[in-house]
């Protein structure tokens, strides 16, 4: 197995992308990664590191696709980006699966022009496993497109619900639309239009969720626009590093909280382990003919030593077919 990873994109790159691919490497077995990017800065990268180096090899590019970039037209202009060549190799079987924390809007129109869309797809979506009251749930979008129609959100819970379907095995997961309320008559018109199509559809939709209600595991599909869906999951990250903060802080004003500390330090380690974005970070695009994972921009070595790490997860399943085959039950 081949994992296609850029070098250059992310606020960290290329350094923290290279050592979370070498920390990957020597943790697991049973794949090779190829590095995407500047070959000199790599290897600069690479010569400080310990490494199985036959595991590694490196595609030498000359640009870069940067956040400020016009995503259409730096995709069609850019043509020897990192991130550009990645889709490209992923598109003619030279990897399994293509790994990037570079611009969301370029990966985007990436994987919709070269990867190319599953047929019946306007728009896909990112899809983030969170944790929830008895497991988990799927935030689709949680980040790729700002904007949608009810239609869209419609594809969304279809893609959602085949996900969790091919990861989890759920026949039957239950899908709901995050809104300011769950009167029937609160929110924009096109939530409520959507919440129309979702309810003639064959989905298990159990209607409109408040952002209370999320962590409750009332639903095992949160279906949301990118806009709302990004501000859900840093809003969480957010919440989660803080209240750790001040968990630890607590524990260790006094001698008898030290000591309560050491009988609960156990099971507050696994709930933050739960939350920790770097632990849990990645998510694919769904909708897209091809296993593409996004991780977010600010992402350190630990970050991408996980997603590589779940990327391979993934790419050894039959994740790809199985969301093909449920979106068209669907």
């Amino acid at each position: 197995m081949v994992i296609l990873v850029d070098a250059m994109g992310g606020d960290n790159a290329p350094d923290a992308i290279v050592k979370g691919c070498v920390d990957a490497l020597n943790e697991r077995e049973g794949f090779d990664i190829t590095l995407i990017g500047d070959e000199d800065k790599i290897k600069n990268v690479l010569s400080k590191e310990n490494y199985p180096s036959a595991r590694i090899r490196i595609k030498h590019t000359t640009q870069i696709i940067m956040n400020e970039d016009i995503p259409t037209k730096a995709v069609r202009e850019k043509k020897d980006s990192s991130m550009v060549v990645g889709f490209r190799m992923l598109k003619a079987g030279e990897g399994d699966v293509f790994v990037s924390a570079g611009s969301t809007g370029g990966l985007l129109v990436g994987s919709t022009t070269i990867v190319k869309r599953l047929p019946n797809i306007d728009r896909p979506c990112l899809g983030t496993i969170i944790p929830a009251k008895g497991g988990r749930m799927i935030l689709v979008d949680s980040g790729l497109n700002i904007s949608c129609n009810p239609e869209r959100y419609k594809n969304y819970a279809r893609l959602g619900a085949a996900y969790i379907k091919a990861l989890f095995n759920e026949d039957n997961p239950r899908i709901g639309l995050v809104n300011i309320g769950t009167e029937e008559e609160k929110g924009p018109d096109v939530i409520k239009e959507a919440n129309v199509l979702l309810k003639e559809s064959s989905l298990n939709y159990i209607g409109y969720l408040e952002g209370k209600d999320l962590f409750e595991g009332k639903a095992d599909v949160v279906v949301t626009d990118g806009f709302t869906g990004n501000v859900i999951l840093k809003l969480i990250e957010g919440t989660s590093k803080y209240m750790f903060s001040e968990i630890k802080n607590i524990l260790s004003k006094g001698i008898k909280t030290k000591i309560g500390a050491i009988f609960v330090k156990g099971s507050l380690k696994d709930f933050k382990n739960k939350m920790d974005p770097d632990l849990n970070g990645g998510a694919p695009i769904l909708g897209v003919n091809g296993l593409v994972i996004k991780s977010h921009g600010s992402s350190n070595a630990k970050t991408i030593k996980h997603v590589v790490i779940k990327a391979c997860d993934l790419a050894n399943t039959s994740f790809l077919e199985d969301i093909r085959l449920n979106f068209e039950k669907l």
